[in-house]
């Protein structure tokens, strides 16, 4: 898969404003990303602004997945001004409707959409295969074509040291996990979360509440009183509301937000945020658009491309628990640490990487498992 570096963009834009086989250890790190090309002048004042739409899943008003989103969106409409016209479309179910929101913004003519959310994969194929001129590019997803490129981030990067600041604040020894689906991406979260927190605490353990939605608040508020009730005195989640943090809030437990820093919705339990960045890949694309050297591409980015971070630890984690979780993060900066390292065993006592080696991307997009320390079996999918 290849991966770009969007490391030196994101620093520029810092402001206020089945199992395969283990790799070796040390995989070469991504070459860095050409600097983008500038639109021509000329070319920009003849055909007029680039027309761009994002397409939400939930509600851009709330903390979360649209929104860190639609920060990025508006952060790009000011970096290019009157160059780029813009279009966000909010609370757009993954069913038929988001093909026909796709559809329609293509008729609009709009040349670039974004397609946020996993579960608009088949639409925006479909709707790719009728407008041939127009560029997606859909987020989590793992299917390119001529005119769709996909792109996330490395977001187990960010759990890993989530885990670690909440293993240094259970009392409990349980740690609360509200999950979405038993996909890779989401398996590769809640294992490195886990993985983080033995490496701060051996006796944690993570208990895990599936939704079966990306976007259900009702469903995940009411997964928190369940992993309450299971003595979870620290819980996050993989889902993409704000729900989580105002139910942990409610119920005075600690919460890992994800998406965003929640300080409206925990603005007490709140111990730190395991975030995407995705402004500096939107300025990217956008550019590559304008200058004509756009291509369909897989981009897969972690916390050395600038693309996931871990923010807003909360003032009462302890400074040796800070400093621990620092000197990690400055090995993924550097690359030179992988989060799956082994020796890595499963909950059910199968080793699936050995010590000194590391989980390669293919293992990792085909994770199909739970690692030691999680409660519980995954669910029972296609019933």
């Amino acid at each position: 898969m290849q991966k770009r570096s969007l490391l030196k963009l994101a620093l520029l834009l810092a402001s206020p404003l089945p199992l395969a086989a283990c790799g070796d250890k040390g995989e070469p790190a991504p070459a860095g990303a050409a600097k983008p090309a500038a639109a021509p002048a000329d070319a920009a004042a003849a055909e007029g602004p680039l027309k761009v739409a994002f397409v939400y899943i939930s509600p851009v008003s709330e903390e979360g997945w649209s929104s860190r989103h639609d920060q990025a969106r508006r952060e790009l409409e000011a970096h290019f001004g009157d160059k780029i016209q813009v279009k966000a479309i909010d609370n757009v179910p993954d069913n038929a409707d988001a093909e026909r929101v796709l559809r329609d913004l293509c008729e609009q003519g709009y040349k670039l959409i974004f397609a946020t959310s996993f579960g608009y994969m088949n639409g925006a194929h479909k709707v790719a295969k009728d407008f041939p001129d127009v560029k997606f590019e859909h987020c989590t997803g793992f299917k390119t074509a001529e005119n769709i490129g996909v792109y996330a981030g490395r977001f187990y990067e960010g759990r890993y040291l989530a885990g670690m600041i909440a293993a240094a604040a259970t009392k409990t020894n349980n740690l609360g996990y509200v999950a979405a689906f038993p996909i890779p991406e989401v398996l590769q979260g809640i294992n490195a979360f886990t993985m983080g927190a033995r490496a701060v605490n051996p006796n944690a353990q993570v208990r895990v509440v599936w939704t079966s939605s990306w976007y259900d608040p009702g469903k995940e508020s009411d997964a928190v009183g369940s992993l309450k009730g299971q003595n979870c005195d620290v819980v996050t989640h993989h889902t993409d509301s704000a729900a989580v943090a105002l139910a942990a809030e409610k119920a005075k437990i600690r919460v890992v937000a994800y998406n965003t820093s929640m300080p409206k919705a925990a603005p007490t339990m709140q111990l730190a945020a395991s975030v995407p960045v995705w402004t500096p890949f939107y300025i990217e694309r956008v550019n590559q658009v304008m200058a004509g050297t756009w291509k369909a591409e897989n981009t897969w980015g972690g916390i050395a491309d600038g693309m996931v971070d871990l923010i807003a630890v909360a003032d009462d984690v302890p400074a040796d628990a800070k400093a621990r979780m620092e000197d990690v993060r400055q090995k993924l900066l550097k690359r030179e640490w992988n989060v799956f390292t082994g020796p890595i065993v499963t909950n059910e006592g199968r080793e699936v990487c050995a010590a000194g080696k590391t989980l390669t991307d293919a293992d990792l997009l085909s994770m199909n498992y739970l690692v030691d320390g999680v409660v519980g079996k995954l669910p029972q999918t296609g019933s």
